[in-house]
C-alpha cells in the first residue's frame, strides 16, 4: 500500500515521499482512514512505530480541507510529555505539511515565552505543547482554544506518570465540548483506560503491537559486572568496539552528569541531557549528536523521550531503569526504520530483581555475557538502590511521579477526565538479588518496526 492509497492529498504525498518513505507502516495504514473519517481514535503504539506521521498526516489533511478562518486560534492542539518530544512532532508538522500551507508552533518551558507569544498573536493552525507552558499562556491569555477542533495526547502513558492529570484536565475543560480525540499510548494501564474511557467516544481502536513487547531487530544482551567498573566496562566496550552515536541511560540527573564527565576524561566526547538543564543545551547537546559530532549522549529516560534518530545503533543501559516497562522505551530509540540496533545493558548485583522484572514483562529471558577481565565478585553485597525523591508513600519503588515542567509535583491518583457533552457512557519492589546466570546460547532478542514520524 501506498500514501496516495490511504486517501492523502497529493501534496502530502509528495511532501513524504521528500522525506524518504514509500510504504505506511502499520500503525499508519491503520490510524491514518480512522482520523480521516472524523472519529476518535484509541491506538496503542510503541516508540519509533512512525505514529507521530500516523496523526500529523491526516490532522494535515483535515485542516486543508476546511477554509482558514479569520481568529488566529489554532484549529488542533497535540499534547507532548516533554519539550523533546514536543519539538520532533511539530518538525513532522513542517516536514510533512510542507506544501499544505498551514502554520505551526511548539511551545515549552526552558525558553523565553515572548517569542512564543508573538508566534501566537500572528495565528497557527497547529500547536503542539506540553501541559505546564501551554496552561502559563491561558493565564496570561496569551493562547485561544476555544477553535481547537482536533486534540491529540501523544504518550498519554508518560503523561500520566510525570503527574501531568491535573493539568490535562484542566486543559480539557478549556476546550470546545465537540472535537474529535486521538489517544496514543504504548501501553495501556488501568489509569489509561479510565483516561480513553472519560474522554473518547465510541472510539476506533487500534493496536500495533503487544503490551510491552520488543520488536525483533534489536540484538540485547546484558554483562554482568561490578558497580564501581561500569564506567570502566562502559569506556572498554566503546573503545573496543568503535563505537559512534551512543545514547546512555542512567537513573539520576546527578549521574548522568558524573558518567558524562568521567567518559569525557577517558577521552571520549560526551554531555548529559536532563530536566536540569537549560532547553539551549539540551538543543545544542542533542544536534551534535544527531550529527555524530558527539560520540556518546548520557540520558535520564524523561530527557530522552522524543529523540528520534534513523540510524542510532547502540542504546546503553548503564543503570537499568526501576520500571520495567521504560526498559521497552529505552530501547526502542534504537532499531528504526528497519535499522539493526542493540541495546547493552550492565548490569550489578544491586539490579538483579529489576532484571527479572525486565524479562517478565518482555516475555524473554535476556542473554548474559560476563566480558573478560570484568568478572562480577559475587561475594559482594547488593546494596538499595537509589530512589527519585519524587516518591511518595506506598509506591512501589520506581513508580514515582516526577514533578511537571512547571515545576508542581503532581501526587494525586489519575481519576480520567471531564467527559464531553456527547458521551453518555459512564465516565514491588525489586526481587530478591541473586547471582548472575551463564551466558545464554539462545537466539539474540530482536526489535524492529518502521518509522515513518
Amino acid at each position: 500500500m501506498s500514501f496516495s492509497e490511504l486517501g492523502l492529498a497529493e501534496e502530502l504525498v509528495r511532501a513524504v515521499t521528500e522525506a524518504g518513505y514509500t510504504q505506511p507502516t502499520p500503525i499508519q495504514s491503520q490510524a491514518i482512514p480512522a482520523i480521516l473519517a472524523g472519529g476518535d481514535l484509541l491506538a496503542g503504539a510503541q516508540t519509533g512505530t512512525g505514529k507521530t506521521a500516523g496523526f500529523t498526516l491526516p490532522i494535515l489533511q483535515r485542516l486543508m480541507a476546511v477554509r482558514r478562518p479569520t481568529s488566529p486560534a489554532p484549529r488542533a492542539l497535540v499534547l507532548t510529555p516533554t519539550r523533546e518530544l514536543a519539538a520532533q512532532v511539530e518538525e513532522s508538522v513542517r516536514i510533512y505539511g510542507k506544501y499544505a500551507g498551514l502554520r505551526s508552533i511548539a511551545i515549552f518551558g526552558g525558553v523565553g515565552i515572548n517569542p512564543q507569544i508573538a508566534t501566537l498573536r500572528r495565528g497557527v493552525d497547529i500547536l503542539v505543547a506540553t501541559p505546564g507552558r501551554l496552561l502559563d499562556h491561558h493565564q496570561q491569555h496569551t493562547v485561544d482554544l476555544s477553535q481547537v477542533q482536533i486534540l491529540v495526547l501523544d504518550e498519554a502513558d508518560r503523561m500520566l506518570d510525570m503527574g501531568f492529570i491535573k493539568d490535562i484536565k484542566r486543559i480539557l475543560s478549556l476546550l470546545p465540548r465537540q472535537r474529535q480525540n486521538l489517544l496514543f499510548s504504548a501501553t495501556f494501564s488501568d489509569d489509561i483506560k479510565a483516561l480513553a474511557d472519560s474522554l473518547l467516544d465510541r472510539p476506533a481502536m487500534i493496536q500495533v503491537a503487544r503490551r510491552n513487547s520488543t520488536v525483533e531487530i534489536i540484538a540485547q544482551k546484558v554483562h554482568p559486572v561490578d558497580r564501581e567498573r561500569k564506567r570502566e566496562l562502559l569506556t572498554e566496550l566503546i573503545r573496543a568496539n568503535n563505537w559512534y552515536q551512543v545514547l546512555v541511560f542512567t537513573r539520576t540527573k546527578h549521574g548522568a552528569n558524573r558518567l558524562a564527565e568521567q567518559l569525557g576524561k577517558d577521552g571520549i566526547s560526551a554531555l548529559a541531557i536532563h530536566g536540569n538543564k537549560s532547553q539551549g543545551a539540551r538543543t545544542r547537546a542533542l544536534a551534535e549528536f544527531k550529527a555524530n559530532q558527539l560520540q556518546v549522549l548520557v540520558a535520564t529516560d524523561i530527557a530522552a523521550r522524543g529523540i528520534d534518530i534513523d540510524q542510532l545503533p547502540h542504546v546503553v543501559n548503564f543503570d537499568l531503569p526501576n520500571v520495567a516497562e521504560d526498559y521497552v522505551h529505552r530501547i526502542g530509540r534504537t532499531g528504526r526504520a528497519g535499522a539493526t540496533g542493540e541495546a547493552i545493558s550492565l548490569v550489578c548485583v544491586d539490579e538483579f530483581g529489576l532484571l527479572r522484572d525486565i524479562e517478565r514483562v518482555i516475555g524473554r529471558v535476556l542473554e548474559q555475557e560476563v566480558v573478560p577481565g570484568f568478572e562480577p565478585d559475587l561475594n559482594i553485597k547488593p546494596e538499595p538502590i537509589q530512589r527519585s525523591r519524587a516518591s511518595g508513600p506506598g509506591r512501589s519503588p520506581g513508580h514515582a511521579k516526577n514533578g511537571s515542567q512547571r515545576g508542581r509535583e503532581q501526587r494525586s491518583a489519575p481519576q480520567g477526565a471531564p467527559k464531553r457533552q456527547s458521551d453518555t457512557r459512564r465516565s514491588g519492589g525489586p526481587a530478591r538479588p541473586g547471582a548472575p546466570r551463564p551466558a545464554s546460547s539462545g537466539p539474540d532478542g530482536r526489535r524492529g518496526g518502521g518509522r515513518g514520524g
